[in-house]
């Protein structure tokens, strides 16, 4: 692989790694879209396989960042990451089944119906009953909110499977669902979403290295050279997130995720 390609995909890391962090989703929902029109010969298994080791480089870095500022719920996050990982499993391998057309048209799919889902239950609804959790962070700001573990527990085994699936590791669909289903907090809900993706990927990582996805060859390279530049983005999104309110975070997903699939849905 040529150096120039090299260098590309450590910047392209560093971007996606960024606005991932930010927003809590990873990177997956952006690497995933753009690796597809790239490497147009490229497979879906291959492909969400290099996407899903950028969402592990990525989380990993930003929970370590998060943990820092101490907004991750740590509780929630591995009962609900514990939750994911039947899934993942699942996910990485029903992808080696499906064919490229049919997988770009699915995922223009759910990256619009997760940004509708975000334009219509923006503010979300405060669970009354459940449980009751206080976080203060690191900079003294405090949240206080209840969350329906049971409920939280159910809809992660789906998330697992569909992010591992699509390569795009979750957060994209977490995020919404811990603020509008589950009423968690903005920036407790990024936060905590990227401490469940860091165990969710790392289970579809291992998936697709046990069936040889990654060979040792270009797809391996790829891999590591977007890990390294989405673990050093993860740092800097972390980091804006401390300035950026949580309108504009969620504001910041939809809009990426709307661009994402009409260039998608451009090329099936």
């Amino acid at each position: 692989m040529p150096w120039d390609e090299i260098a590309g995909l450590v910047l392209l890391g560093v971007a996606v790694g960024a606005v991932g962090t930010l927003v809590g989703a990873g990177g997956g929902f952006l690497l995933t879209p753009i690796l597809l029109i790239v490497y147009p010969h490229d497979s879906p298994k291959t492909l969400t396989a290099i996407s899903l080791f950028a969402v592990w480089a990525n989380s990993t870095s930003g929970s370590i960042a998060y943990s820092r500022q101490r907004r991750i719920d740590y509780r929630s996050g591995l009962m609900f990451g514990a939750a994911t990982l039947p899934g993942a499993v699942g996910g990485a391998i029903v992808v080696g089944f499906v064919p490229r057309r049919a997988f770009d048209a699915l995922m223009a799919v759910a990256l619009a119906a997760v940004a509708v889902w975000i334009a219509l239950h923006h503010d979300g609804r405060k669970p009354k009953q459940g449980t009751l959790r206080r976080i203060v962070d690191a900079s003294g700001a405090e949240w206080q909110y209840r969350v329906p573990l049971l409920r939280g527990v159910l809809i992660s085994v789906f998330v697992g499977f569909a992010s591992s699936f699509l390569g795009i590791g979750g957060g994209v669909f977490h995020v919404p669902i811990l603020v509008a289903g589950l009423g968690f907090p903005t920036h407790i809900a990024t936060a905590t979403s990227h401490f469940v993706l860091a165990q969710m990927s790392a289970a579809g990582v291992l998936t697709h290295l046990v069936q040889g996805s990654y060979g040792t060859g270009s797809g391996l390279r790829r891999s590591l050279a977007l890990g390294v530049g989405v673990a050093v983005g993860a740092q800097l999104g972390a980091r804006v997130s401390t300035r950026v309110s949580a309108v504009l975070i969620e504001r910041l997903l939809a809009v990426g995720l709307v661009l994402v699939a009409l260039r998608l849905a451009l090329s099936v």
